[in-house]
């Protein structure tokens, strides 16, 4: 046999990282000759159990020859791969090519035989499947499309792995062993099932992250002060519900606590589990704080530290080498760099940022890529989400700094399924995975709003510290396929916050029918004339006159509200003076109980300097803000108990025009302009537009076309890297969906041909669907970002 120097070069690229079923992290690596003292070692900590169901045999050992085998491979008709945690084998998977007599071969025989063995200990947590994932991709890549495996009856566990993986399979069963044949080529159910794994896997991830049972803050000074004692600080005050440790390596000999928490001078040192470290040691000394924690078992890290890839190109080496290091040792990384993150849930009520209040409990999930949009964000919310629109908070909040390790894409997979958190509101500066975002976002947004506002969408990279690939695509493209996907995009943090709490606290509207009534008739006409602007079909405005009571103002609403012309209703309110004007507290109630009484209907007020209705509205007596037990004042004092409704995949009552009416208690948003409170509520309308779609924006493959679809697929994948689609080739792969192909563009007319008559024109006299100009940018620049190196499930984030 040719060795892999005579037959191909180490294929790097199928390296990757991996989430595993419990949340931790492993490698994937191809196995080489320098493997040999590793796959011994790994060998020897099998049981014999694990060992006869792979040999089918007593094989307490590996000969010599076998260890050459297993780590000789050509990378091409003999391929090896390896899980690994802290660069020690934890699994092996390895294919060899069969001809149609079952004997070795070479290309072009197109079926190769796999086998398994997975260490025991790590047995039960999806590794068997993520390696079957990743030797299919190669597998696919080498021109292999079927798989064959031989499997004792008696290893189940094997045979599960091989028949939930979703792919075309045959089963037969001959001199006491179960033969398994399937095909490689991806089904919608396979695909399915690596997608339901990979949420399961960064879900759990995340949610080890964000609610620890144990806590270690290292770097706490030993005097008030400095970043640590800061968060260290903030996670006291919060209330934490676990344990909390402090940690100083340069505690005098003694001293057991800082302010009231149990102090050591090491991770090592502590004598309970650490699910989660807060690191905020000088770069220089992080390495060393990342080896006490992996070898003390934590799960996760918070590195706030600086000094990575913000700071230049030995920064961005530190960087690399911390994720390494960290994912080594099966840990995920928030950070460096990072602000931090926050979980309000009663059952956590953590504070692990630098934020030197606690948010109000919420319904909010908020992810900032930047500190200072972070702190921003939160500023925002407590003004407007307290004592100005009513009552509403923060779920968990998370910023990633140079997100090294979790991105935006881990926290969307674990916000998807959370049950404390219905609306998502999001900050990006890059995204250095646009098709996986997309899907992500795409299968989120079905289930619960999502909002976007992007930054740097003009500077042409992303920021220094993030160390992701730039993206080539004009930014209005990224903003129509986001939008494609169900995303509210947003351009301002303002516009982020208005949007977050109308769909926080109000239902879906039916249509674009705004009815507008108030007591101004000049604001009434604003309200108009911004409607009109945006895209919405608003009603003449109802004025109500200055003179106006709050029971007009209730009755008015109510019989807006029970209107079937109307899909939503804007009040308009400004102060009115003299004995007869109306008191806040009074209207607020008024519109309270108006709104409560017809709940399917959004309903917004536009106030001008009114602070008092604004304040009045939240004013509600079953959610007046209640300080957290043992906790300093919160962001005003404020910590109120959360207003539960979620957003469930099936409507629980339908409201008119299919959407979903949802609980609420009515608190009404209230906007300071009416320009804001419009712009808001046209995203809204356009995001319930989409949620009323079926399968939005997805171009159906038919049978017939199917293989054509295939032949175009694997054609471009064997191009490399990256690729731009001409027209034929585009014209190949739209012809395999329902998407009518782009009409070539004619060669220009030289100045003695007069212009071609307009009956010339080859499209027909029907027009094209609505979505298919959508549905073809969307298709094309798909295949422009799949690519070998960056396939779904590939890499963490």
């Amino acid at each position: 046999m040719q060795s892999s120097s005579e037959r191909h070069e180490y294929p790097a690229h199928w390296e990757a990282d991996v989430v595993l079923r419990d949340g931790g992290t492993a490698r994937i690596r191809p196995i080489t000759v320098d493997d040999a003292e590793r796959l011994v070692s790994f060998y020897e900590q099998v049981s014999d159990e694990s060992k006869y169901y792979r040999f089918f045999a007593p094989y307490p050992r590996l000969s010599a020859k076998d260890v050459h085998r297993f780590t000789h491979h050509d990378f091409v008709d003999r391929v090896g791969l390896a899980a690994t945690i802290g660069g020690e084998f934890i699994a092996t998977v390895r294919y060899d090519r069969i001809g149609a007599d079952g004997l070795p071969a070479s290309a072009p025989a197109d079926e190769a035989e796999v086998a398994f063995l997975v260490q025991d200990a790590h047995q039960g947590r999806g590794v068997a499947s993520a390696l079957l994932e990743h030797i299919a991709a190669v597998a696919r890549e080498r021109g292999i499309r079927r798989f064959a495996a031989e499997v004792l009856p008696a290893n189940s566990k094997m045979i599960k792995v091989f028949t939930d993986a979703g792919y075309t399979q045959k089963r037969s069963f001959e001199d006491g062993v179960v033969r398994l044949e399937f095909d490689l080529e991806p089904t919608d159910r396979s695909l399915a099932v690596q997608r339901a794994r990979e949420q399961r896997a960064e879900a759990r991830s995340v949610r080890r992250l964000l609610a620890p049972g144990s806590i270690a803050v290292v770097g706490t000074g030993r005097t008030p002060g400095g970043v640590g004692r800061s968060v260290l600080g903030n996670i006291r005050e919060a209330g934490f519900t676990g344990s909390l440790y402090a940690v100083n390596g340069a505690l005098p000999e003694g001293i057991e606590e800082l302010d009231g928490v149990p102090a050591y001078r090491s991770v090592r040192d502590i004598d309970g589990p650490v699910d989660l470290a807060v690191v905020a040691v000088p770069a220089e000394y992080v390495p060393e704080v990342v080896t006490e924690c992996g070898e003390h078992g934590v799960q996760g890290l918070v590195v706030i530290s600086a000094g990575y890839a913000e700071s230049g190109p030995d920064g961005r080496d530190r960087q690399r080498a911390l994720v390494r290091r960290a994912r080594a040792y099966g840990m995920r990384i928030i950070g460096p760099n990072a602000f931090g993150i926050i979980n309000t849930s009663p059952d956590v009520r953590l504070n692990a940022s630098l934020a030197p209040e606690m948010p109000r409990p919420g319904r909010i999930g908020l992810f900032a890529q930047s500190g200072a949009i972070g702190i921003a964000l939160l500023s925002r919310l407590h003004r407007r989400g307290g004592g100005v629109t009513g009552v509403t908070g923060v779920s968990t909040f998370v910023s990633s700094g140079n997100r090294a390790d979790v991105s935006g894409n881990d926290v969307l997979q674990y916000w998807y399924d959370d049950p404390d958190t219905d609306v998502v509101l999001m900050y990006l500066e890059s995204i250095g995975n646009p098709r996986k975002f997309t899907r992500l976002a795409r299968r989120t947004a079905a289930a619960k709003p999502l909002v976007v506002v992007q930054g740097a969408r003009h500077g042409g990279a992303a920021p220094q510290g993030h160390a992701v690939r730039a993206t080539r695509l004009p930014h209005a493209t990224v903003s129509e396929l986001l939008r494609q996907a169900g995303v509210i995009r947003v351009d301002t943090i303002t516009e982020l916050v208005d949007a977050g709490l109308l769909l926080a606290r109000q239902p879906l509207p039916a249509g674009p029918r705004v009815a507008i009534l108030g007591n101004s008739e000049s604001l009434g006409l604003l309200t108009y004339d911004a409607c009109l602007s945006e895209g919405l079909r608003p009603h003449p405005p109802l004025d109500l006159t200055t003179g106006a009571s709050a029971e007009d103002f209730r009755t008015a609403l109510s019989r807006a509200l029970a209107d079937d012309t109307c899909d939503s209703v804007v009040v308009t309110a400004i102060p009115a003076i003299g004995e007869a004007s109306v008191g806040d507290a009074a209207l607020a109630e008024a519109l309270r109980s108006a709104a409560a009484a017809a709940s399917s209907k959004p309903v917004l007020v536009v106030h001008v300097e009114l602070g008092g209705l604004a304040e009045a509205l939240s004013a509600a007596a079953s959610t007046a803000p209640q300080p957290l037990p043992g906790s300093r004042r919160r962001l005003g004092g404020v910590g109120c108990a959360a207003r539960r409704w979620r957003v469930p995949p099936a409507p629980t009552r339908a409201a008119p025009g299919g959407t979903t009416a949802r609980g609420w208690e009515g608190h009404i948003p209230a906007y300071p302009a009416a320009e804001r409170a419009v712009r808001a509520l046209a995203e809204v309308v356009k995001y319930a537009q989409w949620r009323r779609t079926a399968e939005p924006g997805r171009c159906r493959v038919r049978g017939h076309r199917r293989e054509g679809r295939r032949r175009a697929d694997r054609g471009l994948l064997t191009r490399g890297q990256g690729l731009t689609l001409g027209t034929e080739e585009t014209c190949e792969l739209l012809g395999s969906t329902d998407q009518r192909p782009p009409r070539p563009a004619p060669p220009p007319p030289t100045p003695q041909q007069q212009p071609p008559a307009p009956s010339a024109t080859p499209w027909p006299s029907r027009p094209p669907p609505r979505t298919c100009v959508t549905a073809r940018t969307s298709a094309a620049y798909a295949w422009i970002w799949r690519t070998r190196s960056n396939c779904d499930g590939r890499t963490p984030s």
